[in-house]
């Protein structure tokens, strides 16, 4: 009777096995990885896990990415840091066509995986997009649909994938690695690195490179690893580009060094502003208006870019805002520069004029000063924000209306000779 119930056991055992196996054998695991989009959020691309099941001939879309702007208090939320994302499953093909109707590439790398192995990143998935697990807190660098993949990678190779990569140094910082998809957007550019401190000037390794999809895709492709059985394998048994995007700004594989261009412009600026207080020295009336205005629109522009630097900076869990040097010269009360340029355009009172010629002399002094203390402190070990763009861009608008105005002694000869009379 014994020798019959150890047998049963060992024949269920064998057949459950040989089930398992089955199901595993069944499976095709891929990871997808998209290249950029037309909105902002997308130019970093995206990336997926496809599981493809010959059995029902069903492929499946395992998004880690997903969000919603119609969710409750979604921009308030993200305001303050607070990001919400989901993870979700949808049809493989459905979701391919989408990215190739928007014009984006898609590269395919099929996994090497021994079947035991495949089941458990499809139950993991499967797991994953359960209403009860499928929100987690986004962030940016740390943890978002690349670095869950990553982290899949790594459940897949029992940990060898995070093992060498945690070692190994990445070429970039964290926001050499944004520029390099940024580069085409001047605008764009610089705001964002505006708002970001020194915190992501910091060496990384590639483990966290990898927050970018495409960094994925470069490392798994030659990745090789040991599997459950003790099999050497490469992890990437055959990769394909399912659709080129065309027309769209390439990926620097090298971030330029962008403050040439905003010194540039800043310079070609501060010409046209130059330009308007020669013509008040030469007492024409526009010249004084015009450069009264210049001060006025150039305070409210990094007025309001300081208002809402310093509330990203305290106010919020956007940690990658914190330690930001910028704070020394680009602040809210820029704002004051407002009301200064428009009396210093519009008054007609002399002894009003000099006032405003003062305080805004005094307002963008202080700018430039404060640019200057911020290059200073580099001299110190704890401070290594790389911010060079952002200073050359504020650096000879300000000097130039600190320097200015040329009516301003004109206006206090005026107003001292009325001292007298």
């Amino acid at each position: 009777m014994v020798k019959k119930v150890t047998f049963l056991i060992i024949l269920f055992m064998l057949v459950c096995g040989n089930v398992l196996f089955a199901q595993g054998e069944n499976l095709t695991l891929k990871i997808a990885v998209m290249g950029p989009g037309d909105e902002l959020y997308f130019w970093w691309g995206h990336i997926a896990l496809i599981v493809e099941d010959s059995d029902t001939g069903r492929r499946y879309f395992y998004d880690y990415g997903i969000f919603s702007f119609d969710s409750e208090n979604f921009f308030y939320n993200f305001a303050f840091g607070r990001l919400w994302y989901y993870c979700g499953v949808s049809d493989a093909d459905r979701s391919m066509y989408v990215y190739k109707a928007t014009n984006r590439d898609i590269f395919i790398y099929t996994l090497d995986l021994p079947p035991e192995t495949k089941l458990k990143v499809r139950d993991f998935a499967a797991f994953n997009v359960l209403p009860e697990n499928k929100y987690y807190s986004y962030h940016h660098f740390r943890d978002n649909c690349s670095t869950r993949i990553r982290d899949i990678i790594d459940l897949a190779t029992d940990g060898q994938f995070s093992e060498l990569y945690k070692q190994e140094t990445g070429r970039f910082t964290l926001r050499q690695q944004v520029r390099r998809h940024t580069w085409f957007s001047p605008a764009a550019d610089w705001f964002l690195n505006f708002l970001m401190g020194q915190v992501i000037d910091t060496p990384i390794m590639v483990w966290e490179d990898m927050f970018l999809p495409s960094e994925v895709g470069k490392r798994i492709e030659d990745f090789w690893y040991t599997d459950i059985n003790g099999v050497r394998r490469k992890l990437v048994s055959s990769s394909e580009t399912v659709f080129k995007a065309q027309g769209r700004n390439a990926v620097l594989d090298v971030p330029r060094k962008q403050w040439p261009r905003e010194l540039a412009f800043s310079l070609v600026l501060s010409a046209i502003f130059g330009l308007f207080f020669f013509m008040q020295a030469k007492k024409i009336r526009a010249g004084r208006i015009l450069a009264g205005l210049s001060m006025s629109v150039t305070g409210l522009f990094f007025g309001i870019a300081g208002l809402l630097l310093y509330f990203m900076a305290i106010f919020t869990n956007h940690d990658y805002t914190f330690q930001n040097a910028n704070m020394l010269f680009c602040s809210p009360f820029l704002l004051a520069g407002v009301p200064f340029g428009i009396g210093y355009a519009f008054t007609k009172n002399t002894g009003k004029f000099f006032i405003y010629g003062v305080l805004s002399r005094l307002l963008w002094l202080l700018t430039a000063l404060g640019i200057f203390l911020s290059m200073a402190i580099k001299l110190l070990p704890a401070f290594y924000q790389q911010n060079l763009t952002d200073q050359m861009l504020m650096l000879p608008i300000s000097l130039l209306f600190a320097l200015q105005p040329e009516g301003l002694r004109e206006a206090l000869e005026k107003f001292l000779k009325r001292k007298k009379a």
